[in-house]
């Protein structure tokens, strides 16, 4: 009796098993056929700004800087995202020099031209932790001495084009409105706010969560190890366009780096040291372009579209090479901690487009000028 019992057992849960798989299975399958219907056709070429946009990136910047003070290092001010650097180093961006001619503008336009330049390679998070974390990574890069008048008058920059980046494709975010939700969220600690706004189910953002949890990836074995993309579109000239940044470990000399010690909290500072200031051995990137083709659903206002590659193949435009150099140093470390990166420190011919850039040019800006002035006035206590 007691046997029989266990096997009907067996087979009750056997079937609500199967059951719950086909009810997934089809869950999946409905979903996604419902995003290929959504995002699927032609897309705008050009900017839609929504009326308010205005007023919520002025609220964003308030939640900014609570999140920067939230995150202070005892007497320094950091970041308000991507907090961490792995290190600040001296870089090398060279055009192609058969490049295609219709890509040809910008700090692009002369071939072969080769543009000294600071990287910078962080974590995401607001806070300094341990790089074991799940966590998203960034590069930023500030090409100098590129003359022209830039988009943004400010002396400080004006001989700077800057490119930032961060290693996923799509954002967590599609619009101003949404990363102000999502961003307050944070701001109040009550991060499951972020994409569970409410009680209704409606207004759950499941496919930004999948994104986000992506986004936070386990490290990578070195900074110079993996891809960074731009997210957000720019202008190349009369293209609207997306950035990335591949490693090219095949245009510089061969090397293996040494296995890690992933329980140090900061083995990505220390693999970027390892291989360019005791080993020597400079490390290579591909920077490239994909051009949006508006005929299929390659969006301006939404970074949380990935644009079909398939459709856009990437394209060089440039190579970047870090040499061998010594960079930790607490002046050099300084130094870096004092940078300002922000798209719209640039030409015109690569202004940033879309609502997520748009919030950029304000927010980054107004969070640096408030970082630096907080860290003057700590410094002169």
């Amino acid at each position: 009796m007691l046997k029989q019992l266990w096997l009907w057992l067996g087979r009750l849960l056997g079937k609500l098993l199967l059951l719950l798989l086909a009810i997934g299975l089809g869950g999946w399958g409905i979903g996604a056929a419902y995003y290929s219907w959504k995002f699927s056709g032609p897309v705008p070429t050009k900017e839609q700004i929504p009326p308010d946009e205005a007023a919520l990136t002025q609220s964003i910047i308030e939640d900014a800087v609570r999140i920067v003070e939230q995150h202070r290092d005892n007497t320094r001010v950091l970041r308000d995202a991507h907090a961490k650097a792995h290190g600040c180093v001296r870089a090398e961006v060279t055009v192609l020099p058969d490049l295609d001619s219709d890509l040809r503008h910008g700090v692009f336009s002369e071939p072969g031209k080769t543009w000294q330049a600071w990287m910078r390679l962080s974590n995401g998070n607001a806070y300094p932790q341990f790089d074991r974390a799940r966590d998203a990574r960034g590069m930023a890069i500030k090409l100098m001495d590129v003359p022209g008048e830039k988009l943004i008058s400010n002396t400080a920059h004006s001989t700077e084009q800057d490119f930032v980046m961060f290693n996923h494709p799509a954002f967590f975010v599609r619009d101003v409105a949404e990363y102000k939700s999502n961003f307050a969220a944070q701001a109040d600690g009550k991060k499951v706010l972020a994409f569970f706004p409410s009680w209704n189910p409606r207004s759950w953002e499941l496919r930004h969560l999948v994104i986000a949890l992506k986004t936070l990836a386990p490290a990578p074995e070195s900074p110079v190890a993996t891809t960074y993309n731009s997210i957000a579109p720019f202008k190349l000239g009369p293209h609207n366009i997306k950035y990335r940044v591949i490693p090219s470990p095949e245009n510089c000399p061969s090397y293996t780096l040494p296995e890690a010690n992933t329980d140090m909290p900061n083995f990505l500072r220390s693999a970027l040291y390892r291989q360019l200031s005791l080993d020597r051995v400079p490390a290579c990137f591909t920077l490239q372009i994909q051009r949006q083709n508006p005929s299929y659903h390659m969006p301006i206002e939404d970074p949380s579209i990935e644009w079909d590659e398939s459709i856009s193949p990437y394209e060089t435009v440039a190579n970047i090479q870090l040499p061998a150099q010594d960079f930790d140093s607490s002046e050099q470390n300084l130094f870096c901690d004092n940078l300002s990166f922000n798209p719209w420190h640039a030409l015109p011919e690569h202004r940033p487009i879309g609502g997520i850039n748009r919030l950029r040019k304000t927010v980054y800006e107004a969070v640096s000028v408030y970082r630096h002035e907080r860290n003057r006035e700590n410094a002169s206590e």
